[in-house]
């Protein structure tokens, strides 16, 4: 049987996932724990043989390590999403550097996790991002009113009229718009959208929300909820 026809019990459409890592001994857990999730895998040891199996197959998600012999993560990362724009892929990789993970994010992967990670984590984040894949368009926009996020471009526009945002507001619009009507505190967004799990003891939350409000049309679309953090106004 074609591995890539096999279906589920419940008549769908089994997913498949790429998995690019170099490590043998990180490549068999991830794919184990990708198969134990019910998961058809595949795997590439090189950045080279990893970015030709990404072009000549489909793949609902291509798991990606940033460092790889011949072909680099970076260098797979650029050429696969030039020829395969909408390639959902999660970086999985162990450089520390917050501007690593706000590089990649940038151009284009759908995630990052560092290393060491918890196989728990990975599957939930392998099982979020495939969501959003297979809902295609409809999971692509985000809109309340005049505003509206293209998830995949990460694009903003009010009134139809494109808005330009650093990637941290985006994420953090895009964080505060998903949960319209419900405050967010100022320790979620840290975690969520800066990726820090401990107050820095700055107010890089307030500065973001503050030049957020007034790249909107209108600043009180983001509300301050005293002694809590941020609520997006639901219409």
């Amino acid at each position: 049987m074609n591995r890539w026809n096999v279906t589920d019990v419940c008549g769908g459409t089994v997913g498949r996932v790429l998995v690019i890592e170099d490590d043998e001994r990180i490549g068999r857990l991830v794919t184990r724990a990708l198969e134990g999730g019910g998961l058809l895998t595949e795997r590439a040891s090189s950045g080279t043989s990893g970015l030709d199996a990404a072009l000549r197959r489909d793949f609902d998600l291509v798991v990606l390590d940033l460092m790889l012999p011949g072909l680099d993560g970076r260098q797979v990362l650029d050429r696969l999403l030039e020829r395969r724009p909408d390639q959902p892929v999660l970086v999985l990789s162990a450089v520390p550097e917050i501007s690593t993970r706000v590089a990649v994010l940038e151009a284009g992967a759908a995630d990052f996790l560092g290393k060491p990670f918890a196989v728990a984590e990975l599957l939930a984040r392998v099982r979020a991002r495939m969501r959003g894949a297979s809902t295609g368009d409809a999971g692509r926009w985000l809109r309340i009113g005049p505003v509206q996020l293209d998830l995949h471009r990460r694009q903003a526009t009010v009134d139809g009229v494109r808005v330009d945002l650093p990637l941290r507001e985006f994420l953090l619009l895009q964080h505060l718009m998903s949960r319209a009507g419900r405050p967010c505190s100022r320790e979620e967004l840290l975690a969520d959208v800066w990726g820090l799990h401990f107050d820095p003891g700055s107010n890089v939350v307030d500065v973001s929300v503050r030049r957020l409000r007034g790249r909107l049309d209108r600043p009180d679309r983001i509300e301050t909820v005293r002694g809590v953090g941020y609520a997006y106004a639901a219409e």
